[in-house]
């Protein structure tokens, strides 16, 4: 696979249009290509909305057995009736079927279109810091939907070692995990159920085994932390 147009693949990558070989050929040239791991995480921001407010639909198992169906259905015999009717019958199909590509496909660009310029505000944003005060990440709360975390530092880590997000949501509760970073510049988390995300709740990374806490809180020491702010 030929990386010369590094923000295509990564469009490609991430709205999962890559088959599988392709997909792990970028992900390989991503552990040692900074520029393609930049540009994956410029695509994930960008497609972002998309991915929040677009709901996965299963595809049934019959789909395909179907289409196939009304193929053979359409193509038709000649030699169980008449050629003109025959004829009548393909190009009604057709008809039918153009048409509703057509439609299909309108309410597909309109959808994306919709999805992609409406701005999904973040419940709350922090500034995570290390302890000499340099800026290290940013955490973009939306509450249970989801949560993105950008690290604004290049970080080495060990292959027996994981980032893990922390918020504390109430000192009741205690520290809660938001998810691991998988070590690319932007970062989705899928939080558990937590309740709304408030001004100056703490949020902090933390160097944990490969995999995450095995105790369900934080283990490692602190790389960064910081406070949330309400968006203005």
């Amino acid at each position: 696979m030929i990386f010369d147009n590094l923000e295509a693949i990564a469009d490609d990558y991430v709205l999962g249009l890559l088959d599988p070989a392709e997909q792990a050929a970028v992900e390989a040239e991503a552990n040692r290509n900074v520029a393609l791991r930049q540009a994956i995480g410029r695509a994930q921001d960008r497609f972002l909305p998309l991915d929040m407010t677009a709901r996965p639909v299963p595809v049934p198992a019959d789909l395909w057995p179907r289409i196939e169906a009304r193929l053979s259905a359409a193509k038709g015999d000649p030699a169980d009736a008449p050629q003109a009717a025959a004829n009548d019958n393909r190009l009604s199909f057709w008809r039918r079927s153009a048409l509703t590509g057509l439609a299909a496909s309108l309410l597909l660009a309109v959808g994306l279109g919709w999805s992609l310029t409406r701005t999904v505000e973040p419940l709350v944003v922090a500034v995570l810091v290390n302890g000499a005060g340099e800026v290290q990440a940013v955490v973009e709360d939306f509450g249970s939907e989801r949560a993105v975390v950008r690290l604004l530092t290049d970080v080495s880590l060990p292959a027996d070692r994981s980032l893990q997000v922390w918020t504390l949501p109430s000192r009741e509760m205690g520290p809660v995990s938001l998810g691991l970073v998988d070590g690319a510049s932007s970062t989705r988390l899928d939080p558990p159920s937590l309740p709304r995300p408030r001004d100056a709740q703490l949020y902090e990374i933390t160097l944990e085994p490969a995999g995450g806490s095995p105790t369900g809180r934080p283990t490692g020491p602190i790389l960064a932390k910081g406070f949330a702010k309400l968006p203005r």
